[in-house]
């Protein structure tokens, strides 16, 4: 009897079936957002409101950061870091700490170095979706080679 009344639950309705990809997003500012990369974190928004639903939006900047890249940041729906100094400590522990959240299923990193890999490495250990949005093809291979997916930030076709 109990498996002729399973046929009539709808196992659509299950939190595991019906929940959308929660995407947490770290932004370092100073590596990515530079005039000479034309960086523009409203595309890399709409393309990743495209994969999922945007639970965490962080753009972490240093003490030099203007407040008119601070007030444009926050316009876009982003929470803006200040560091004193060099942000990838703060961005990676974030990050880091983010993987033990069970509503985050994917954690993508805007940058162009591997300071972060360790950051990744973790994330996949503890079963996220990983992803990387990069400036230019050759740079940041250990990433390349290391997430689930990758995206040229020159190749986005939202916008």
């Amino acid at each position: 009897m109990f498996k002729f009344l399973s046929l009539f639950i709808d196992k659509s309705k299950s939190p595991k079936m019906s929940r959308r990809n929660n995407i947490a997003i770290f932004v370092d500012g100073p590596n990515i957002l530079r005039k000479e990369f034309n960086v523009d974190l409203s595309k890399i928004r709409r393309y990743l409101q495209k994969e999922g639903v945007l639970k965490v939006a962080r753009v972490y900047l240093n003490q030099y950061a203007t407040d008119k890249l601070m007030e444009a940041v926050v316009n876009l729906g982003f929470e803006t870091i200040i560091t004193v100094g060099d942000v990838d400590v703060a961005m990676a522990v974030d990050a880091t700490d983010i993987v033990h959240n069970k509503e985050i299923d994917t954690i993508v990193f805007v940058t162009r170095d591997s300071d972060y890999l360790p950051a990744i490495l973790k994330a996949k250990k503890h079963g996220k979706n990983t992803m990387v949005f990069l400036v230019e093809e050759g740079s940041a291979t250990a990433l390349k080679n290391t997430v689930d997916k990758v995206v040229f930030m020159d190749k986005l076709k939202y916008e």
